[in-house]
């Protein structure tokens, strides 16, 4: 933009000079340093008063990603969806009012889904790589370390992949949540219970000691106790544990109608396969992040009527009319206009890890639009302003001082593996009722 500047400088005084009658000085070589943003080279034309900006300026995103370690299969799906959406935005760009067009560059670092790495790697894309908006990493955990940097330089940051409330509580004014706040996690999976048996009245809650897990069971097991539930074990895990038969043994005492809990991908499907393996007497299971992924099919039979919580699916009923009757602004793809590019993309259907990192995009085009600007300031006004439907959902950011950035608008689906009619497992939505593809199973077939 500098250059822009002195370019425009420059033709004034050639211009004043000429109408003088005097010869027009030489233009200053330009400053080496290579400029984010290209001048626009054609000649204004001479009855012109003024010529717009225009050129193309180039901002750089910066992010980490768990390319390898335990968050590494939704860090990827995150990822992918994040690339998706800059290879579609940068083939036009975002033009502003001005005739500038936007495009985007992108810097990135493998944070080894290690906490310890990612202040460091995010410091390095701010100081070193110049990265003018920041994308979080994938788990509640390394986005709160990451939130700490970001913060810290005043670079906004959408972060998606991370549901901690408590990131959001610390008094942030640059941190903007896109997924449903880990508070409000399972308790649509407590009233789904509640709906299919009203008999049923313990719960058993057996968790990933993490931040995010921590976090959804807490604010659950107070949900449940509100709605009269008993909570009949509640007891966490370390985040390595590949052995849970101490935890079946203590599940099979307390003979609840529901295990729920969980934590990353991992652990989840090792404890459900485990479960089914040991043929525990529980009627409903409900775990964090593994059902959700497709990789989970391959339990086969362990499968088989496990409920998760998902941000989003290709099945959500997101619509243009829908953001029409909420009044609503709708912004961006459709559903099935998102699911197909992914698919043709990535040969797999999205998963909401997916959703979350190519909407995390759309989120942010959105507002440097709104903002008809890359000031960073204007696109954090643009932010707090925002209340629209995408594909992804509702988004809308608290702006109180208590939770500024946390997502108050997005909502939970609730999916389940069954056996379409050829015998193959499938996702289906099955709560809520309105959004509901296939009636639920229930009890868990054992």
């Amino acid at each position: 933009m500098k250059r822009l500047f002195l370019f425009v400088i420059l033709s004034t005084i050639t211009a004043l000079v000429a109408a003088c009658g005097g010869a027009a000085p030489e233009p200053a070589a330009p400053a080496q340093e290579q400029p984010k943003a290209e001048v626009a080279q054609e000649e204004p034309a001479k009855e012109e008063a003024a010529a717009p900006a225009g050129g193309e300026e180039v901002v750089t995103i910066g992010y980490t990603a768990s390319k390898t370690g335990k968050l590494e299969v939704p860090s990827r799906g995150q990822t992918r969806g994040l690339e998706l959406w800059l290879e579609q935005v940068n083939k036009d760009g975002i033009t502003l009012s001005d005739g500038t067009v936007v495009k985007f560059d992108t810097k990135t670092y493998d944070d080894e889904s290690a906490k310890e790495r990612v202040q460091s790697l995010y410091t390095t894309l701010i100081e070193e790589d110049s990265a003018d908006f920041l994308i979080s990493p994938y788990s509640s955990g390394l986005t709160d370390a990451a939130a700490v940097i970001a913060e810290s330089y005043g670079n906004v940051m959408i972060t998606t992949g991370a549901a901690s409330d408590a990131t959001y509580k610390k008094g942030l004014t640059s941190v903007f949540q896109l997924y449903t706040p880990a508070s409000r996690y399972l308790t649509g999976a407590i009233d789904m219970l509640a709906a299919l048996d009203p008999d049923a009245k313990k719960i058993a809650f057996v968790y990933e000691n993490a931040k995010f897990s921590t976090g959804v069971v807490e604010a659950a097991k107070a949900y449940a106790e509100e709605k009269g539930f008993d909570v009949v074990l509640f007891e966490g895990y370390d985040s390595e544990t590949t052995d849970f038969a101490p935890f079946l043994n203590k599940i099979a005492a307390a003979e609840p109608d529901a295990v729920m809990g969980g934590g990353h991908f991992n652990d989840g499907s090792t404890l459900a396969r485990q479960l089914y393996e040991k043929n525990t007497p529980v009627h409903f299971l409900a775990l964090l992040v593994a059902p959700p992924e497709l990789q989970f099919a391959e339990l086969a039979d362990a499968a088989l009527g496990v409920v998760g919580p998902s941000q989003w699916e290709p099945q959500a009923n997101y619509t243009k009319e829908a953001a029409a009757a909420a009044g609503l602004e709708w912004y961006g793809p459709t559903v099935a206009e998102f699911a197909k590019a992914y698919e043709d993309k990535y040969g797999e259907e999205p998963g909401y890890h997916a959703g979350g990192g190519y909407a995390a995009g759309v989120i942010l085009q959105r507002a440097i639009e709104q903002a008809d600007s890359t000031d960073p300031a204007a696109v954090k006004a643009a932010l707090d302003d925002m209340n629209l439907l995408t594909f992804f959902g509702n988004v809308k950011f608290d702006t109180t001082a208590e939770s500024h950035g946390l997502q108050q608008a997005h909502e939970m689906v609730y999916v389940q593996w069954q056996h379409d009619d050829q015998g193959n497992l499938v996702k289906q939505v099955v709560w809520p009722v309105e959004g509901q593809s296939a009636e639920p199973i229930y009890p868990l077939p054992r």
